[in-house]
């Protein structure tokens, strides 16, 4: 019956990941197929972590943060949880040896977020470590399957994925973070008074870990480099379209691609991989 259990724990991942990410679904779909319940299992974990800071606006966050921290250290320990998507976790955990460092980096930087509505230039890079740099590294343990030396090679090169990722989710939802939560990522910029000189600035540094990312993409391995790769054209274009975007129009609303364009963009990244055009 715990087989029944599991199979479960890893649907509610996979189900909790196409609710909330049609970029991310896709490209785990392109994903070899052994890769695809981990990879649910770590954006699973991700997700509810996310959720919480993000959405549970009439409860206790900060009692609630400290749950899903004690219930993921017990899951992993034990292995095995009643929660389902920690129960999928902590078995991607230990299938791929990714490091309890990792984990808590990640859960330290949603924390920051229950209390720190502004930030400097190091507590900005030390959020962007814990929310997007260490999932690329989670996700990369995944993908290089126990080689340490191929992990080793590729680490800087996830981090900047996760990084491009996680700072195009800032600029693509201003709006939302800026007057809904109060929140402002970016160090040392006027959001009453965002301009195309602060908007170019943000703009240059993205280009910059694009630019790094696609450097390990082309080095990952045949089964992951597919997927890897949809998720980084996506994130490309969208960033592309919001960097087109006058900032004042980015403050007033959140730039996206509609689904019927994502097919599209999906069709050309998987060409350009076919002819290894990356």
């Amino acid at each position: 019956m715990k087989i029944l259990f599991d199979n479960l724990s890893d649907s509610c991942s996979k189900r909790t990941t196409q609710l909330y990410s049609t970029s991310f679904s896709l490209g785990i779909y392109f994903l070899k197929q052994k890769f695809h319940s981990p990879i649910y299992g770590i954006y699973g974990f991700v997700r509810l972590a996310d959720e919480i800071v993000d959405s549970f606006h009439d409860f206790d966050k900060e009692f609630l943060m400290e749950k899903i921290r004690k219930d993921t250290l017990e899951a992993i320990q034990q292995k095995i949880s009643i929660n389902p998507i920690l129960n999928s976790f902590q078995h991607v955990v230990h299938n791929y040896n990714i490091e309890w460092e990792l984990v808590d980096t990640f859960l330290k930087s949603m924390e920051m977020d229950l209390r720190q509505k502004d930030h400097s230039t190091d507590s900005y890079q030390e959020y962007i470590l814990g929310s997007a740099e260490v999932v690329g590294l989670m996700c990369l343990r995944v993908f290089t399957e126990g080689n340490n030396q191929l992990f080793d090679e590729l680490k800087p090169y996830a981090m900047k994925l996760g990084a491009a990722f996680q700072k195009v989710n800032f600029l693509r939802d201003l709006k939302a973070d800026y007057q809904d939560l109060g929140r402002t990522y970016f160090p040392g910029v006027n959001f009453n008074n965002f301009s195309n000189v602060d908007k170019d600035i943000i703009q240059l540094e993205i280009e910059q870990d694009f630019r790094q990312a696609l450097i390990g993409i082309k080095k990952l391995p045949s089964g992951a480099r597919r997927g890897v790769y949809l998720a980084y054209y996506y994130y490309l274009k969208l960033f592309l379209r919001i960097k087109e975007t006058p900032p004042e129009k980015v403050m007033d609303a959140r730039i996206r691609i509609p689904d019927h364009d994502k097919i599209g963009l999906m069709f050309r990244s998987l060409l350009r991989h076919q002819f290894d055009l990356l």
